[in-house]
């Protein structure tokens, strides 16, 4: 099962938005937003919170995919979040998530003991490429009790 199907079929909010995963790695994911009317905002365009949700869900991909082997040991937890955004949105977009860490180094933190936090960027598209949000979501790895 691929981490998009996984998540689309344990996180409700994935299916509702009908978010799509185009790729995903331990260093990039892409999810891509349909446009559908019954979330548009009053100027035609996704709504901001289903933007948001894009982002986020793009940022726990990929820190699904990088850290998807240390799932027995530790919980990753989204700690902050930080979006702006830049242009109007219309129609369907895409959100590309990077990993802000290499993953050895966050792995090297929790065999310290330690429970690390790291960045994950997030870009949000229109179709034309234009540049609609930028987004930053911090994730720790949570290590089990």
């Amino acid at each position: 099962m691929s981490i998009g199907e996984m998540l689309a079929a344990t996180v409700p909010m994935v299916r509702t938005l009908k978010l799509e995963y185009l790729h995903t790695t331990p260093e990039k994911a892409v999810l891509a937003l349909p446009d559908q009317s019954e979330y548009h905002n009053h100027v035609g365009g996704p709504h901001a919170g289903a933007m948001f949700t894009l982002g986020e869900s793009a940022s726990g991909a990929v820190v699904l995919a990088a850290f998807g082997d240390q799932l027995a040991r530790a919980v990753p937890l989204a700690v902050s979040a930080e979006i702006a955004f830049r242009k109007l949105a219309r129609g369907p977009v895409t959100a590309t998530a990077t990993l802000g860490r290499p993953v050895a180094d966050v792995v090297a933190e929790l065999d310290a003991g330690q429970r690390p936090e790291f960045p994950v960027a997030v870009v949000i598209q229109r179709e034309d490429g234009a540049v609609t949000g930028e987004m930053t979501v911090v994730w720790t790895l949570r290590p089990n009790s």
